[in-house]
C-alpha cells in the first residue's frame, strides 16, 4: 500500500510538473510574442462575405498549367497562396472576405490542387510561376499574400523580382527547415508521406533564405504569425527586420493555420489594415 501511495503520489508530483511548465513556457512566448508587436484583429465590423468565385479557369504558363480561381470584381488585385499540400481552397473563406475589398486571385501552386504537376517543384520555381501567372493576367502591381509555403513564396517573389508587386503579406513563413520547431519536423518524418512526398521532402530541405537576400526587397511588406507558430517567433523577427521598412505582427492566441485557413475574418482584418496603408 505504501509502495503504491508513492507510485501514485510520483506520478502528481511530474503531472504538476508539466503543468506548471507549460503555463511558465505559454507566459514566455506571450511575452516574447509583446515584443514583436502582439496583436488582436478586430472582427467585430467588417463586411459579409462574397458568396463564392466569380469564375474558375486554368492558364498556361511556361511549366505549368495553373488553376485559378476569381473571387471579386473591385479593388486591387490581391494573389493569394495556399500552404503546402493546400490549394485555393484552403484559403476559400479568406478570399470570400476579401473579395469586398479586391480581386483575389486565388492560385493552385504547381504540384496542388488542379495545377499541373512538371516534376519539379521548388520555392524558386513556384515564385516564377507567379511571376508569369501575374504577366498572363495582365495584373498591375498587384498585391500577395500568402500562408505558410505562401509566405515563403511571397518572400521568394518579392527579392527575386522586386519590381513585380506592389506589396505583399507573408504569413507563417520560415527562412530554413531548421527554424521550425523540432515537433513539427519530428511530426513531418515521421507521417505517411504518401503522394505527398514531394511536398514533404521540399519542407524539410528548403528554403534557404539570406539576410542579404530580404534587404533586397522594395515593396511593402508585413511578415505575420501566430503566437504558437511551428516556427521560432526570432525567425519571424529575423525576417521582418531584414526587410527595409518591413511591418511584424504576431496573432495573439494564433497557431499556425487559425488566423488564416481558419478563420477568413481575421485573415481579412489583417490585409485590410495594411493594404489600405500603401
Amino acid at each position: 500500500m505504501k509502495k503504491c501511495k508513492k507510485v501514485l503520489l510520483g506520478i502528481g508530483c511530474a503531472a504538476m510538473a508539466v503543468v506548471v511548465g507549460a503555463a511558465a513556457w505559454k507566459i514566455a512566448v506571450h511575452q516574447q510574442s509583446k515584443k514583436y508587436n502582439l496583436i488582436t484583429p478586430d472582427v467585430s465590423s467588417i463586411p459579409a462575405p462574397v458568396q463564392g468565385p466569380l469564375r474558375e479557369d486554368d492558364v498556361q504558363l511556361s511549366e505549368v498549367k495553373m488553376h485559378y480561381a476569381v473571387y471579386g470584381e473591385s479593388g486591387h488585385a490581391l494573389i493569394l497562396v495556399h500552404g503546402n499540400g493546400g490549394s485555393h481552397k484552403s484559403l476559400e473563406e479568406a478570399a470570400r472576405y476579401l473579395a469586398n475589398d479586391y480581386t483575389v486571385y486565388a492560385i493552385d501552386s504547381r504540384c496542388h490542387g488542379q495545377s499541373s504537376d512538371p516534376g519539379e517543384i521548388s520555392y524558386d520555381l513556384m515564385a516564377k510561376d507567379i511571376k508569369e501567372f501575374s504577366e498572363a493576367m495582365g495584373l498591375e502591381k498587384p498585391y500577395l499574400m500568402g500562408h505558410s509555403d505562401g509566405g515563403i513564396n511571397a518572400l521568394t517573389v518579392a527579392y527575386t523580382y522586386p519590381d513585380l508587386l506592389g506589396g505583399f503579406i507573408s504569413c507563417g513563413a520560415n527562412t530554413a527547415p531548421d527554424k521550425f520547431k523540432p515537433y513539427f519536423t519530428i511530426g513531418v518524418k515521421l507521417a505517411d508521406m504518401g503522394k505527398h512526398e514531394k511536398l514533404n521532402d521540399m519542407m524539410l530541405t528548403q528554403p534557404h533564405i539570406s539576410k542579404e537576400q530580404l534587404s533586397q526587397i522594395k515593396c511593402p511588406a508585413y511578415i505575420v504569425a501566430g503566437e504558437s507558430d511551428i516556427m521560432w517567433l526570432s525567425d519571424t523577427a529575423f525576417i521582418c527586420e531584414s526587410i527595409p521598412g518591413a511591418k511584424s505582427a504576431i496573432i495573439n492566441g494564433g497557431s499556425h493555420s487559425s488566423y488564416m485557413s481558419h478563420d477568413g475574418k481575421q485573415a481579412y482584418v489583417i490585409a485590410r489594415d495594411f493594404f489600405e496603408t500603401i
